[in-house]
């Protein structure tokens, strides 16, 4: 009976254990751990749990005919007001979309395709080779830097992956360090405000949170572009 007891008195304890330790809420540096969405990694920032970040498999989506008509990407790219001797990142370029479309625009310039999965730069290596473009460098970054220069770039592009990074501090720090001191950063994000945008919530942010993210960083939003159907096109500059 005392055995019956002593045991049944360890199992409680450990449940109960089990129990507080899967509500528990763990604080580290600048970030929180916790349970949250089914798509999150279990790691907040600033109030905003982080996403998984989108693996070179769904290049396909990335690369999707209907993309031009649901995210205006011509509108995106007038936007930057891009000039031809720039130097321009576009960080977790994923497959290129976007920074073929800039590289056409920088005719004596360059840009630095950054991601930190192999396989996408693999794949804008060979749409270089296949299109014959030589202003195209490809980057492997990591989730702590984009291993750019200091000072190295005139604009920065972020298409929908800010909400992904596992380190935001880091990597907005890197990338702010990367920036010209007149530098801009565009950060196109799908709008959490519109219901409307068929995006699960935990990949759109509000420009409430953004600007409270990139503040913590020394930049402030010089504008937020508002002609794009589904995203924030919001462009930020140093604070200094």
């Amino acid at each position: 009976m005392k055995r019956l007891y002593t045991f049944t008195l360890l199992f409680s304890f450990l449940f109960i254990s089990n129990k507080s330790f899967s509500q528990e809420i763990i604080q580290e540096d600048y970030y929180t751990f916790k349970r949250g969405d089914y798509n999150g990694i279990g790691k907040w920032y600033m109030g905003r749990e982080i996403a998984y970040v989108m693996g070179f498999q769904g290049i396909g989506w990335l690369e999707r005919s209907e993309r031009e008509k649901e995210e205006n990407v011509s509108s995106l790219i007038k936007n930057m007001k891009i000039k031809s001797n720039e130097v321009i990142a576009d960080i977790g370029a994923g497959s290129g979309y976007h920074a073929f479309r800039i590289a056409s625009l920088v005719t004596n310039g360059l840009v630095y395709a950054v991601d930190i999965q192999p396989e996408m730069l693999m794949a804008i290596e060979k749409t270089k080779e296949f299109k014959k473009v030589e202003n195209i460098k490809t980057i492997l970054g990591t989730e702590k830097t984009v291993e750019l220069p200091k000072n190295s770039v005139d604009k920065i592009l972020m298409v929908d992956v800010y909400h992904e990074f596992s380190f935001p501090v880091e990597m907005i720090n890197s990338i702010k360090n990367a920036l010209k001191p007149n530098g801009e950063l565009f950060l196109i994000e799908y709008r959490a405000e519109d219901l409307k945008v068929p995006i699960k919530r935990i990949h759109k942010m509000t420009e409430e949170q953004a600007v409270k993210e990139m503040k913590a960083a020394g930049l402030v939003l010089k504008e937020n572009i508002d002609n794009l159907p589904w995203q924030h096109c919001m462009v930020f500059i140093k604070n200094n």
